[in-house]
């Protein structure tokens, strides 16, 4: 482009929350990302370099805004753009690129594989009735968890990582002592039907991490205290199988049925509101804050608390910083192939209907960071929205079957899908394309999981293999 058609365009620098930041600019239009980060640095007076990504109208600018709003967005050179500045990670993940070790072990299908909260240890649950768990650095089983009489069909790290708890199709919770891979005490019973879902109460409300919550087919939740072992209370209000059941970082419960409802518990047991609007099952649920719930006080540094207080100090500041100024978000898919976003504490509305699947929504993902929203379809496609406003954003395409998961890097800047058709594939969210295939299962794929460091990835399915990747 000759000197003479580069023109000058007027700029706003503007935060994510909305917040101006510095004088409006006069920048030539062919101005890129680089120069645009080393501007908002200045303004923010920030000590080291952070890198940032940056929008106009919700579109980034990836080149320079010439090229990406003007030509491509077809906007005029002439009006005031507002340029939303977002931070990325510090830290950057690599991609998994090939499979370190098939840990073989499990007599049927891996239906659940999860990395504890600091990523130093992995656990699965099998079609064999069993929960394993794994020495990552030698890759070999370290001990297997009976007990159970029938599949383990859903299994959940406590947040401080000291406790795992295992939920069954024989209608039992089991707790178990990852260290020593004994089961504590007996198994919880209660439900009268298999359990479809587990959450543990976030870190930052209760540094003991005693407080769990299960979600059965019989239509009903559970909180236990799983000091003492016994049921608290039974959330029963649904009318159907409940097929999922999450706690919220405001220390609500939330849980999605058949009914087609969601509700919303208080922490008491007493019913918060209902959310309606879905015209088939719901499946699944997720937070914009899953990521440092889940987590709770580590980290990608891998510090170690010191004390439960610092603990929950530690897990309360990232989950402010995750939230930031707005509310925490949910997103419901559905066997109606649509999803919901809602802002559940202010409203009984949906904020956005996320519509395109063409079959059934059977997982959604918020990044880590809260900004984009992934969606995993029996219609073989991966769908990305804008988390906040809920704005389609992409179709990743590659499958060439159902896709069961999805998984975010922990730096949000990859996202991970397992698949009926026995692969993995990584999707570069940059430039929305596929990054790497994934081969090596033998069968279909049902879970996967990135190591909250980002160092390794678990993957395990039909072919009763529960397999580890490395860059």
């Amino acid at each position: 482009m000759s000197a003479a058609e580069t023109r000058t365009i007027l700029a706003q620098f503007q935060s994510a929350d909305g917040d101006k930041t510095g004088p409006p600019l006069s920048l030539p239009s062919d101005v890129t990302a680089e120069q645009l980060s080393i501007l908002i640095n200045k303004f923010l007076e920030n000590e080291e370099t952070h890198p940032y990504s940056f929008y106009i109208d919700s579109k980034e600018v990836v080149n320079s805004i010439q090229k990406d709003i003007i030509e491509g967005e077809k906007r005029s050179a002439e009006d005031t753009l507002v340029i939303v500045y977002q931070p990325q990670a510090f830290f950057k993940v690599r991609a998994v690129t090939r499979c370190s070790s098939s840990m073989t072990g499990h007599t049927e299908a891996v239906i659940s594989a999860s990395f504890s909260p600091d990523g130093s240890q992995l656990a699965s649950g099998s079609g064999d009735t069993t929960v394993r768990i794994w020495d990552l650095a030698t890759e070999t089983p370290r001990h297997t968890l009976k007990g159970h009489k029938n599949w383990v069909l859903s299994i959940s790290w406590s947040p401080d990582g000291k406790t795992l708890a295992s939920g069954s199709m024989d209608n039992t919770v089991r707790l178990w002592d990852p260290r020593t891979g004994k089961e504590l005490g007996g198994p919880l019973t209660g439900h009268r039907k298999w359990i479809t879902s587990l959450a543990w109460e976030p870190l930052h409300i209760n540094p003991k991490a005693n407080r769990l919550a299960s979600s059965s087919k019989d239509g009903t939740v559970r909180v236990w205290d799983t000091s003492v072992r016994r049921c608290l209370f039974t959330l029963a209000g649904h009318t159907a199988a409940v097929t999922c059941v999450k706690w919220g970082g405001d220390g609500r419960i939330y849980t999605s049925s058949q009914d087609k409802t969601i509700k919303i518990w208080n922490n008491d047991g007493s019913l918060f509101r209902t959310l309606t609007g879905h015209a088939h099952w719901v499946n699944t649920l997720a937070f914009s804050t899953d990521f440092v719930l889940r987590t709770g006080a580590y980290d990608h540094t891998g510090r170690e608390p010191s004390s439960e207080a610092e603990a929950q100090a530690m897990a309360l500041k990232r989950y402010n910083e995750a939230k930031g100024k707005g509310p925490e978000r949910l997103v419901s898919g559905s066997d109606d192939f649509t999803m919901f976003l809602w802002d559940p504490l202010n409203s009984t509305k949906p904020v956005e209907r996320l519509v395109g699947h063409q079959k059934v929504v059977n997982h959604v993902s918020f990044s880590p960071d809260g900004r984009l929203l992934a969606s995993a379809s029996f219609d073989n496609s991966v769908k990305l929205w804008d988390g906040v406003s809920g704005k389609f954003i992409a179709s990743l395409r590659g499958h060439v079957a159902a896709v069961y998961q999805v998984c975010w890097s922990s730096d949000s800047r990859m996202l991970l899908s397992a698949s009926k058709d026995s692969t993995l594939k990584i999707w570069d969210l940059r430039t929305k394309k596929l990054k790497l295939e994934l081969p090596g299962h033998a069968d279909e794929v049902f879970t996967v999981d990135w190591s909250p460091g980002g160092d390794r990835v678990a993957s395990g399915g039909k072919d009763r293999e529960l397999k580890l990747w490395k860059n």
